[in-house]
């Protein structure tokens, strides 16, 4: 009979005494803590989004802006696609025993929803800053925004990551 279900998990190596489906369940509870979060943010961006063209001053933006704009607003429904994923999977799943499956399935989904978000925030970025100063400040305007999701969302954990992996090999 195999009994890994029950042994605690050494792989980790973060002193948790817990089995793998143990880490498993927290996995998925952080995920969803982490989800809940960011979901709030990309549908109240994208219920901002979709009151902008209806507002009389839209049809007086410029095209470029327009295209912009309509590419923000299919990026903030990407990312609420990805950022929503995990719960129909989790309903569709439910009971199945695919835990390990559903935590690859919803980490997977949740970086994919937060580049879509990055890039529909800086595309918004872009548009309000043409729209209010310039096409050059609104090039700058949504590199800076990129280059801020960039270095919070990735470099900065990586490098955490990377000295974390340099302390444990010591």
């Amino acid at each position: 009979m195999d009994d890994s279900q029950d042994r605690p998990d050494q792989s980790a190596h973060d002193g948790r005494d817990e089995t793998s489906l143990e880490r498993l369940d927290r996995n998925w509870d952080e995920l969803l803590q982490e989800l809940r979060v960011v979901q709030t943010g990309v549908q109240i961006l994208a219920g901002f989004l979709l009151t902008l063209p209806f507002q009389q001053r839209f049809t007086q933006i410029e095209d470029l802006n327009k295209v912009v704009f309509l590419v923000a607003f299919a990026l903030a429904i990407v990312a609420i696609a990805f950022l929503v994923a995990p719960v129909s999977a989790h309903r569709l799943l439910f009971r199945q025993g695919r835990k390990a499956q559903l935590v690859d399935l919803a980490n997977r989904c949740a970086r994919m929803g937060l580049l879509a978000l990055a890039l529909a925030v800086s595309a918004v970025a872009f548009v309000i800053f043409d729209v209010v100063t310039d096409t050059g400040m609104a090039i700058a305007a949504a590199a800076a925004a990129l280059l801020l999701f960039g270095v919070n969302w990735l470099l900065l954990p990586l490098g955490i990551r990377r000295r974390a992996g340099h302390q444990t090999r010591r």
